[in-house]
């Protein structure tokens, strides 16, 4: 399975946009993901329509083990981020092109 990274993103938006140097592609992936980042920090909600939403969900406070010592640990309560997949993202993974490790087509 292909993971995409940061620059891998940074890469594949300079390629379509040729005219864009490689620095302003940086700044634009950086600033986008920092109004994300900033948005859930807030308890906002991120939603991009047709790829999905991201948003906070809350954990309670709740009794854990120490998998070393066995001994009963108290775990905080706290905020996950969490992501939920819009439908034509949904169907795009699940019908694409054959570009599903299942498929036997090739990953990008």
């Amino acid at each position: 399975m292909k993971m995409l990274t940061r620059s891998e993103l940074i890469g594949r938006l300079f390629e379509r946009n040729p005219r864009l140097p490689p620095r302003d592609a940086d700044e634009a992936v950086k600033c986008i993901l920092d109004t994300m980042t900033n948005a859930l920090a807030e308890g906002g909600r991120v939603e991009i329509r047709g790829f999905g939403s991201f948003a906070l969900n809350y954990r309670p406070p709740r009794v854990g083990r120490n998998p070393k010592s066995g001994d009963r640990v108290q775990v905080p309560a706290k905020y996950v981020p969490h992501f939920k997949a819009g439908k034509e993202l949904r169907n795009r993974v699940d019908h694409g092109g054959g570009n599903h490790p299942d498929s036997g087509g090739q990953a990008d």
